[in-house]
């Protein structure tokens, strides 16, 4: 279960996140969303250590991961899919999907990545092609299963529909709930700015504004 409790974050003097708290209990899929500008990434950033929080905690499981850098995050098995992809252009969608397990020093890669093949079909076909070639829906099914090699305790999504067709975000919400069915206790966290593109996922949010949760519901509800 991820637990952030009072969560701070500035940047550049600014305060961006306000003593945020928000629970994602073990095995469940949870949203976040809000209006663009809200803190919806910077909530994402600061939980896989790429915004330091200033105060506040964050838990996962048993594990404070407050103040611990990224790799170390990842290595207890969080995935990260950032809205802009973030591929390298110049490696091949295969070097893209094994930096995680490289860094992290994965003993089981070659199965995760046979794993990940097999649910994703489209990425395997596209192994040895470089990411600059790739269209955008094709780099964020890449980047979504990059985010697979290490998340398998944690998946934190920052607008995974962002950009692409409504046949692709189907796509991408149908290999997203399959992933975590194979997965034992995997909890996603996922980042929207769209209600409907949200629900796709999941009927429970917390909704983000100014960089506070000002309250969890049902995303039927929620009017941003």
């Amino acid at each position: 279960m991820l637990e952030v409790s009072d969560i701070s974050v500035t940047i550049s003097s600014l305060r961006i996140l306000r003593g945020l708290s928000l629970t994602v209990p073990t095995g469940r899929i949870v949203g976040l969303v809000g209006r663009n500008g809200a803190g919806k990434t910077t909530t994402l950033r600061s939980m896989v250590g790429l915004a330091p929080t200033v105060a506040g905690t964050i838990r996962l499981d048993d594990d404070t991961i407050t103040g611990l850098p990224p790799h170390k995050r990842a290595r207890l098995g969080i995935g990260y899919l950032p809205e802009d992809r973030r591929l390298i252009p110049a490696l091949t969608v295969e070097e893209n999907l094994l930096i995680p397990a490289r860094a992290t020093g994965l003993t089981d890669a070659e199965e995760r990545l046979a794993s990940i093949y097999e649910l994703m079909p489209e990425v395997h076909k596209n192994a040895s092609f470089r990411a600059l070639n790739l269209s955008g829906g094709q780099q964020k099914l890449v980047a979504l299963a990059r985010s697979m090699m290490t998340g398998t305790r944690l998946m934190l999504l920052d607008e995974p529909f962002e950009g692409v067709s409504t046949a692709l975000s189907r796509r991408l919400a149908e290999t997203i709930r399959d992933y975590q069915e194979r997965v034992e206790g995997l909890s996603v966290l996922v980042a929207e700015s769209d209600l409907k593109r949200a629900a796709m996922l999941t009927d429970r949010a917390y909704v983000i504004e100014r960089g506070e949760v000002i309250k969890e519901t049902e995303i039927a509800e929620v009017r941003l």
